[in-house]
């Protein structure tokens, strides 16, 4: 591990000046400066982050806060990120909430943190910050890009798409496969991208005639447990349905799971549709159909701002990412249906016997 010595010696300086240019701390002619960096970029010397941000005038750290660190979706994500930082020469920091507090606060809180350490810009994902939060930040406010979420004051840093949009393609998807009958499991109320897609779903079975009313909706964490959960209750209750649209994948797949459990077959007697279309989706069994969310695309070009944000760069940035939905063996034609329990209760009807002939 190379010290503070070897970068004196490798750049021709004494040990003192060397230490004022890591420190940032005394006066250093300018071409000394240079030799110090040279020679702590050639040696792979790490001085503590408060020395470094003094050193090159930035921490060259990107802080990202994301709402809980739990399943594979944020996982995913912060893969994404993280290459893309680490090919730009920046390291990552990442914040993320508890789910201990109201979540508010703890974006905030984590927001905050990643600030005082002194992060160069703060990448932030599907947050329950408002707007009236964003001056809490300081300057960060100007670095700092939301993924999956809209800020109206800060709309060229916002990268997100149409999530009415995605939960009508849902829908769509189930309409055209003939199915009446739904019940949804939606995530939290708080979060807005999810009470955009249930809107969006809700709306576009109204426009095709059937009544929203009385459908079956849970509200659930975005947990595989969650759906496990919901699914559980919905079977319980009285209630019949053919198809099952649930807001995120990680939920679709724990009420597969429970299906399977009781002996209900997907798609034959249910069809079930997820949101995300996460990485686990083309895994499960069966596959999981669910409306895509470009997010390597959209996650690309939102670190791709916030460095032109930070080193004022000129990146090329694309802003539009469009909706779909990835077909696959979770959704079938209109079947049995999981029957109430009332249904369920009754006997079959005998088979009429055919009248013979006479003669």
């Amino acid at each position: 591990m190379p010290t503070i010595k070897d970068v004196a010696r490798l750049a021709g300086v004494g040990l003192g000046t060397a230490s004022r240019v890591v420190r940032g701390k005394g006066s250093v002619s300018a071409a000394k400066l240079e030799r110090v960096k040279q020679a702590v970029e050639a040696l792979g010397y790490r001085p503590s982050h408060a020395a470094r941000s003094l050193l090159y005038g930035s921490s060259r750290m990107i802080g990202v806060y994301i709402p809980m660190l739990s399943g594979t979706f944020y996982t995913a994500i912060l893969k994404i990120v993280d290459a893309e930082l680490r090919a730009a020469g920046l390291h990552m920091m990442i914040a993320f909430g508890a789910g201990k507090g109201e979540a508010r606060q703890e974006a905030i809180d984590g927001v905050s943190l990643l600030v005082e350490r002194g992060c160069d810009g703060v990448l932030v994902l599907t947050s329950p910050l408002r707007e009236e939060d964003l001056a809490l930040f300081g300057a960060i406010r100007e670095r700092m890009v939301a993924l999956n979420y809209a800020f109206d004051s800060i709309p060229d840093q916002c990268f997100t798409v149409d999530h009415v949009l995605g939960g009508r393609l849902a829908a769509r998807a189930l309409l055209e496969q003939g199915h009446r009958e739904f019940a949804v499991i939606a995530g939290p109320w708080k979060v807005q991208d999810n009470v955009d897609r249930i809107e969006g779903f809700m709306r576009e079975l109204e426009d095709a005639g059937i009544g929203t009313a009385g459908m079956w909706v849970a509200e659930r964490d975005f947990s595989a447990a969650g759906g496990w959960s919901a699914a559980h209750e919905l079977l319980a209750s009285n209630t019949r349905f053919t198809a099952l649209f649930c807001a995120n994948d990680e939920m679709a797949l724990g009420a597969m799971s429970c299906f399977h459990e009781v002996g209900i077959h997907v798609p034959r007697d249910v069809s079930v549709i997820g949101y995300d279309d996460a990485p686990s989706a083309a895994f499960s069994a069966p596959r999981l159909t669910s409306v895509r969310i470009p997010w390597r695309e959209m996650t690309h070009n939102g670190v791709a701002a916030l460095l032109n944000l930070c080193d004022g760069g000129r990146r090329q940035v694309a802003r539009s990412f469009p909706v779909s939905v990835t077909v696959r063996a979770s959704l079938g034609p209109l079947g049995a249906g999981v029957p109430s329990p009332a249904e369920a209760a009754r006997p079959p009807a005998s088979p009429r016997r055919k009248a013979r002939a006479p003669g």
